[in-house]
């Protein structure tokens, strides 16, 4: 004869090896954290996050976003805008001014309308684990 078990009893079953599994996880996390140090460190950083609008004050989405040293002439970083229009660049923590501009060649927007890069913006990193925010505004 076999017995089979209750749904609640399966249930109870299956969430005590689930808390069984949790804290053995945070166990060996937490015993491996403290026994070893070999993984490296976060590197402090500073951060530019940024919107990029259209003239409109709409965010635009897949925009180009260069980066580079204002003591520089090519840019060191590239990226581009999210849905949101937002994008974000760790940079190193040295205090120097960085420019950051919108580089549209070979961009269109869904309309067919043609957006021009707005004005360059430079920002001034004055200290590690800073978050420096910014908007790039770009015309028709």
């Amino acid at each position: 004869m076999t017995l089979k078990s209750s749904p609640a009893r399966r249930t109870r079953r299956c969430r005590a090896k689930a808390v069984t599994a949790v804290l053995l996880f945070a166990a060996l996390t937490s015993s491996s954290a403290v026994m070893s140090d070999d993984h490296p460190k976060e590197k402090p950083y500073a951060l530019i996050f940024g919107t990029v609008w259209d003239p409109d004050g709409r965010p635009v989405y897949g925009v180009k976003v260069k980066i580079r040293r204002a003591d520089q002439k090519k840019a060191k970083w590239e990226i581009y805008s999210n849905h949101s229009g937002e994008f974000a660049q760790r940079l190193p923590p040295e205090k120097t001014d960085y420019v950051v501009w919108a580089d549209l060649k070979d961009y269109k927007l869904p309309s067919g309308k043609i957006l021009k890069g707005g004005t360059e913006v430079t920002v001034h990193i004055e200290d590690i684990a800073m978050r420096y925010d910014i908007g790039l505004h770009l015309t028709w």
